[in-house]
């Protein structure tokens, strides 16, 4: 990823002091330390964030496009419509992060933590999740289609009305989960742990997706489809 930081005279306004829409475009900010501060509105695009600290921080409708925010932590952050659209955040942690409709299309953010965000209507299309932790997450009618989730845990999440469609789901932990409204239409299912899961009212799932998923007899599945032989699955090594 590439970003254009502010030369000249124009790096005047990197120097600014942070607070509600300030405009650190293009600046070089990492090891930040910005914790409980109102940052509502702050544009970052294209900036460096690395290794900066903005937990428990007011930034409902930041911009934080194409801005590299990887191991920062947004711990209890308020960034409700927030915009991260293809930010690269390897091992960001949001735990318990308002990502109410905030926008993370085509983001790279493998292996981050978003463990118990509020994230309903948020959009990860097409972004780059793979091996992250969505644990007691709520992603009603999040957007995840075209997502990369393999391996992701979604454990105790709320995923109804969820949009899968077309993502990769291999691997990913979907157990006991109650999926009513979730869209599976071209996903690919390879592994899938869905392990006591409610599929009854989902969308868009073939026989072919659930004959190399994961199962187990109290799994539900919907009207004409059946369990395969493999259920319940092997033990892998991880």
């Amino acid at each position: 990823m590439g970003f254009f930081l502010c030369a000249g005279g124009a790096a005047a306004k990197c120097q600014d002091a942070p607070g509600a829409r300030v405009d650190w475009s293009g600046c070089s900010k990492a090891r930040l330390m910005l914790t409980g501060e109102d940052l509502t509105g702050t544009i970052f695009h294209r900036s460096l964030l690395t290794l900066s600290d903005f937990a428990s921080s007011k930034m409902a409708g930041a911009n934080l496009s194409e801005t590299e925010i990887s191991r920062t932590r947004f711990e209890g952050a308020d960034l409700s419509k927030a915009d991260f659209t293809k930010a690269l955040g390897w091992r960001a942690n949001f735990g318990q992060a308002n990502l109410t409709g905030a926008v993370f299309s085509s983001a790279d953010m493998s292996r981050s933590n978003f463990a118990q965000v509020k994230a309903a209507g948020a959009n990860f299309g097409k972004a780059e999740l793979n091996r992250s932790d969505f644990s007691g997450a709520d992603l009603t009618g999040a957007n995840l289609s075209k997502a990369e989730l393999a391996r992701v845990l979604f454990q105790s999440a709320k995923l109804i009305k969820t949009d899968f469609s077309y993502s990769n789901l291999s691997r990913a932990r979907l157990d006991g989960l109650d999926l009513q409204g979730a869209n599976f239409t071209g996903s690919y299912m390879y592994l899938t742990q869905l392990g006591g899961a409610n599929l009854r009212e989902v969308t868009g799932l073939t026989q072919a997706q659930i004959d190399i998923a994961c199962g187990t007899p109290q799994t539900q599945l919907p009207a004409g489809l059946t369990p395969p032989k493999s259920w319940p699955c092997k033990e892998e090594e991880d």
